[in-house]
């Protein structure tokens, strides 16, 4: 079965291994293959963007998932969930999700999960946010 993709004006998408950047208008594009790898430019993420724990582990997946030798990004990813977890171990259900994902070769869900484990820490992040901000208020009063 095809992908139907609509890419805005100057968007890229990873097909495979090509960066395809869209012209100035918007483009519909086609595409039919069996397991090739897409990603659009909002799901992808750079070293330079992946600036917490959650977000390195969604790269490690996403360079598994565009790798022809995915078994080689295991390493990385395998040392930054043992990272991931002594820290935050209320992130297990994501890592399980994510590893069963990868283990099965379903590398795109496995990236869909990650992106779950971003949310969960981001929420976490805010919540230590909110206990931090009054503590900050106090001492500056």
């Amino acid at each position: 079965m095809a992908l139907k993709v609509e890419l805005k004006p100057h968007e890229r998408i990873i097909i495979g291994a090509c960066v395809v950047t869209n012209t100035d208008q918007r483009a519909r594009l086609l595409i039919d293959g069996d397991r090739i790898p897409i990603l659009r430019e909002k799901d992808i993420l750079t070293p330079e963007t992946a600036d917490t724990p959650a977000k390195l582990v969604y790269l490690a997946a996403q360079l598994m998932y565009l790798s022809p030798d995915p078994m080689a990004h295991h390493p990385t990813y395998f040392s930054l969930v043992r990272d991931i977890l002594t820290a935050m171990p209320s992130a297990w259900p994501f890592i399980e999700g994510i590893n069963n994902y990868i283990l099965n070769g379903d590398l795109y869900h496995a990236l869909k999960e990650a992106k779950k484990l971003i949310a969960h820490e981001e929420q976490i992040l805010d919540s230590a946010r909110k206990l931090l901000s009054p503590e900050a208020d106090r001492k500056s009063a």
